[in-house]
């Protein structure tokens, strides 16, 4: 068996899901973001604060690569934006079965308002921003997936069952 990916905007629940999916398949859940941490040694939002995106980007594809390599068996959330590079996208279907965690801008903002964490969400007026960027990224995430599964108003029981379902 391969690995499980799941992609989508922040706040779409792949953490949490990663981590009860870990669970219920028996498999190791490993996080982009957290591995970019633990090998950069300091935040994403210092390393957006101190590098910029480019290289924040950069740190993402390197990351897919190497796990190309040695994940196997495995749950893999990634970093919201990780799916806009074409490369990314590519080494995320060598990588395994990918599931986009779709959520309407609404249920993103519910979720994260009030996470200080965000380097995207800084300033102005939240909400308009998650509309844009989950307007513009959707199509990359609809290229990048293999599932997609609508996760506003749905349990975590619910999403877990539908994801569930269609692992290979």
């Amino acid at each position: 068996m391969g690995n499980v990916i799941l992609i989508g905007f922040m706040g779409s629940g792949k953490t949490t899901v990663g981590l009860k999916l870990s669970y219920r398949l028996r498999r190791t859940v490993l996080d982009t973001d957290r591995e970019i941490e633990k090998e950069e040694k300091r935040t994403i939002s210092e390393i957006f604060a101190a590098d910029g995106e480019p290289y924040f980007r950069d740190r993402e594809t390197a990351c897919l690569k190497k796990l190309t390599g040695s994940a196997n068996n495995q749950i893999i959330s990634v970093g919201g934006g990780l799916p806009l590079r074409e490369e990314n996208r590519r080494l995320l279907h060598e990588l395994g079965q990918v599931f986009y965690l779709r959520a309407k801008g609404e249920t993103i903002y519910e979720r994260v308002k009030n996470d200080t964490t965000r380097p995207l969400l800084q300033g102005g007026d939240p909400l308009a921003k998650i509309r844009t960027l989950l307007e513009e990224r959707d199509p990359f995430y609809m290229a990048a997936a293999d599932v997609v599964i609508t996760v506003d108003d749905k349990s975590f029981e619910q999403i877990l069952n539908e994801i569930e379902e269609h692992v290979k």
